[in-house]
């Protein structure tokens, strides 16, 4: 039905109100992590820049973190560091294991770590 005169969109009045999505929608709670990238060191600045700009993409109020962490792992830059070092932190994909110093000794003097 067009009204009024020079209408140029369609209007459908009540027809298919009920129950018709409108768009996709993720549902967040606050304090969630929104977007998550793991770069060298010597991008992080265009990192934080491209985050920066896609901050204003999501409604709210968006706040960049830069993580002490190595990588998508639990561990922080140094502890990381130290255990690799010694031989206690294996990498495995995007995390790494950490090999407990519990045991057997003969576990110990096997372990080619």
């Amino acid at each position: 039905m067009l009204s009024c005169a020079g209408a140029d969109r369609l209007q459908t009045g009540m027809r298919g109100a009920f129950g018709k999505p409108q768009g996709l929608v993720a549902r967040v709670a606050i304090g969630d992590f929104l977007l998550s990238v793991r770069v060298r060191d010597q991008h992080q600045d265009h990192a934080v820049e491209a985050f920066r700009r896609a901050k204003f993409k999501f409604p709210g109020r968006q706040f960049i973190v830069v993580s002490r962490k190595w990588g998508f792992t639990n561990l922080d830059r140094p502890v990381y560091e130290e255990y690799r070092k010694t031989g206690r932190a294996v990498p495995d994909g995007v995390h790494c294991k950490v090999v407990k110093e519990h045991g057997p000794l003969s576990k110990w003097i096997n372990n080619p770590i």
